[in-house]
């Protein structure tokens, strides 16, 4: 028999990778949301979109009875009150999934290990609050959650991604570097261009979600990111080899930035500190990571397709030429 999953969200980057992912392996899918954002799927008879917000517990329940899932792949939990109604509505499915995040983790270890490293707290005001700041504290409350339901019988498992990558990517966080290297011959990049900042190809965190609801151990939480981490300056150089194009990276210290009015905070997937993520227990589910030089080529490809250019992330053109200016003179 043919197993049916439920996406709550499935229209957007990590949700549209995952339905792709499932009918690729021959799930009936349906996919729960408000309808807000574009539906890639409209047309495509396989899928069935479900109206409703998912913070309308009635509504999520008669989703469940339109549907009858086998597995649930959530998402857009972004607090942990969405967790403990979603794992109570779904407790009887085969896998309950929720999206979670390498944000969880409260400890800066190299790498960070489920289930060693520990978890950031989080207060009630937290819980409920939408900054940014508190997005780390909310995703671990939300594993928090998913623990407590596996304990009480329920079939619930949480995957961590790093920073996610790949087609489609709205965040625009990875175009703004793709932009820079198909459009100017040098970049600037903070620090000596060393520093690590794990992150996940979309198509592996999509197959990652498949695969832990089929095969997950009830109440554990797995990371994913590519199982080859890119310095900042390789991740430029590899953007360069997938455009067929050469980069000259120029990197600068904190001092050199000064000169053209920068911080090196200002410059996305910049991270002082290396943020790398152990994937061994992801791996011995059977998951695999694409080669990082075929995700890079993907990406690049429908970057250049898209009207992305990561222009939000942009720190000023005018400002680097200054830095890159100083660094001549010296």
């Amino acid at each position: 028999m043919t197993d049916t999953a439920l996406v709550v969200g499935g229209t957007r980057f990590i949700g549209r990778h995952t339905v792709a992912e499932l009918l690729a392996h021959d799930y009936e899918v349906a996919i729960f949301n408000r309808g807000n954002h574009e539906n890639p799927f409209a047309d495509d008879d396989r899928v069935t979109h479900v109206e409703g917000d998912r913070k309308d517990e009635t509504a999520l329940r008669a989703a469940k009875l339109s549907v009858e899932p086998d597995v649930v792949i959530d998402c857009v939990a972004y607090h942990p009150a969405d967790v403990a109604s979603a794992t109570d509505v779904f407790a009887d499915v085969d896998g309950y999934v929720y999206i979670s995040s390498g944000s969880s983790y409260a400890a800066e270890e190299i790498p960070k290990r489920e289930g060693e490293t520990p978890l950031e707290p989080c207060t009630d005001a937290q819980a409920v609050d939408d900054g940014h700041e508190t997005y780390g504290n909310r995703k671990a409350e939300g594993d928090r959650e998913v623990f407590a339901a596996a304990e009480a019988g329920v079939n619930a498992m949480a995957v961590r991604p790093c920073i996610v990558y790949g087609p489609y990517d709205y965040t625009e966080r990875l175009d703004y570097w793709i932009d820079r290297v198909l459009t100017h011959d040098r970049v600037v990049v903070p620090g000596d261009g060393q520093n690590l900042w794990h992150r996940a190809y979309v198509e592996d965190v999509a197959s990652a979600l498949r695969i832990v609801a089929e095969r997950g151990e009830p109440g554990a939480a797995y990371n994913v990111g590519d199982r080859r981490a890119l310095t900042l300056r390789e991740t430029l150089e590899t953007i360069a080899d997938a455009a067929d194009t050469e980069v000259d990276v120029v990197p600068a210290s904190a001092d050199a930035l000064a000169a053209g009015g920068l911080d090196p905070e200002e410059f996305t997937l910049y991270r002082e500190y290396p943020h790398l993520l152990d994937t061994c227990a992801l791996a011995d589910l059977g998951w695999e990571s694409t080669p990082v030089d075929e995700a890079m080529s993907r990406t690049v490809e429908e970057h250049r397709e898209s009207d992305r250019d990561g222009s939000e992330w942009d720190p000023g053109r005018e400002a680097e030429e200054r830095v890159i200016g100083v660094k001549e003179t010296l």
